[in-house]
């Protein structure tokens, strides 16, 4: 067997909270001239630096082989990302070493490597030159990728006027069929209908079985159990766990059941702003009192969510996943589900209620994650949203007739029936 097509080796990253990088895009340059006659008069030099340190990976090392399937695993902030962009070479480690035998082809966020001025055939193009491939090799995979992103009548249109979802679908056709020796995958797959997730996943199998790497990082348990052989769960910048999918996977969920209570507000103070919308409170509450992660399903759940339009907005959504334990998707739930047409908000506080009826969660543990995006646009809050772990206690009417049986499912709803007798 020859060299792995990764190694890598005790890699750490640190980030210095408040303070730049070293190198910075010609657009963060052209910020920072303006800014710093506005910091001259102000008095300060660097406004909101800090000296604190942030080690985002600590120590980290292992080894891939050609064409494993590797999942990345963790709760939000446990350096998945940060991993792959080292893997990507958008950025570099702080102490380690990583060689990489191979071209590598990243989706890291929705637009990657795009350029919004040009077209989406030049940006095909474009992509395919970083990857050093050559036109006449482009040429034999364009059609295909034009066929898989559904874009052909828009090729020809600037990127810039793409919506989300036509900007992704473009991203990942390049990336999966511009045959890179390793393909990078973060949770963007999660800005797709389910139609699309399909395909990726599909293409994704295609490709490993075509004996390439690929690094796939996602918080659906579902499509990593399918997808990915192997997997490696982060928590706090180390490898926690290594090994089987399965394995590593029970060892997360076990780990993440709602046996804590997550400090809501910490979440939302440190979002990044958005210009349309602020996230300022979410609270669950039963019977009028506010709970923490412990929920009866004998009684109705509300879950409260408080926040601020900034400017008349089209189409901003505020919405709620709720997920079983195995990151299974039940229900998507909406605040304007009664409305035909898209509405439009204006500025000011806004407070709205979802009311999930009494016997419709079953004892099990859920996730409830609380999301908002404008329809087409983008989202207002990180795509895994703000995410709450509840423990439901059965206090409800499941099963009467037979109260000792053991519940099965997911979801505890008392259905309506009717028995007639006949003949």
């Amino acid at each position: 067997m020859g060299a792995p097509i990764i190694e890598v080796k005790g890699i750490s990253k640190k980030y210095r909270i408040g303070h730049r990088e070293n190198y910075l895009s010609l657009r963060d340059s052209l910020v920072n001239i303006i800014k710093k006659p506005l910091n001259f008069l102000k008095g300060s030099s660097d406004i909101g630096a800090s000296n604190d340190e942030f080690w985002a990976l600590k120590d980290v090392s292992f080894n891939v082989e050609q064409g494993e399937v590797i999942g990345i695993i963790g709760r939000n902030g446990a350096g998945k990302t940060t991993m792959l962009k080292i893997l990507s070479r958008i950025t570099y480690p702080t102490k380690g070493e990583i060689h990489i035998r191979g071209r590598v082809a990243s989706l890291l966020e929705v637009g990657t490597g795009f350029h919004p001025e040009l077209t989406g055939r030049e940006n095909i193009y474009f992509n395919g030159s970083i990857l050093g491939m050559k036109k006449r090799e482009i040429d034999k995979k364009f059609d295909e990728i034009v066929a898989f992103s559904e874009i052909e009548k828009f090729i020809d249109t600037p990127a810039k006027r793409y919506s989300s979802g036509m900007y992704l679908r473009l991203a990942f056709a390049v990336a999966a069929h511009l045959e890179p020796e390793i393909l990078v995958i973060d949770e963007v797959l999660a800005v797709g209908d389910a139609a699309f997730q399909k395909r990726c996943l599909g293409k994704m199998e295609e490709v490993s079985k075509e004996g390439r790497t690929v690094f796939f990082v996602s918080h659906n348990m579902a499509a990593i159990r399918q997808l990915c052989p192997k997997a490696i769960l982060l928590t706090s910048g180390i490898i926690a766990a290594e090994g089987a999918s399965a394995s590593v996977i029970d060892s997360y969920l076990s780990g993440t059941r709602a046996t804590e209570v997550v400090n809501i507000d910490r979440l939302i103070s440190e979002l990044v702003t958005d210009p349309s919308f602020r996230l300022t409170q979410i609270h669950l509450a039963q019977n009028g009192c506010k709970i923490k992660n412990l929920v009866e399903n004998g009684k109705p759940l509300e879950i409260i969510i408080e926040y601020q339009v900034m400017q008349t907005t089209a189409g901003l959504r505020v919405y709620f996943d709720l997920l079983d334990d195995q990151e299974t998707l039940l229900l998507r739930s909406f605040h304007d589900e009664d409305n035909d047409n898209i509405p439009t908000m204006q500025p000011g506080h806004y407070r709205t209620t979802a009311f999930v009826p009494s016997n419709f969660l079953g004892p099990i543990d859920y996730i409830i994650a609380v999301k908002a995006g404008i329809h087409n646009q983008r989202y207002c809050l990180p795509i895994p949203g703000i995410r709450i772990p509840i423990k439901v206690e059965l206090t409800g009417g499941y099963n009467r007739a037979y109260a000792s049986d053991h519940f099965q499912g997911k979801l505890a709803m008392n259905l309506q029936w009717k028995t007639a007798k006949y003949g």
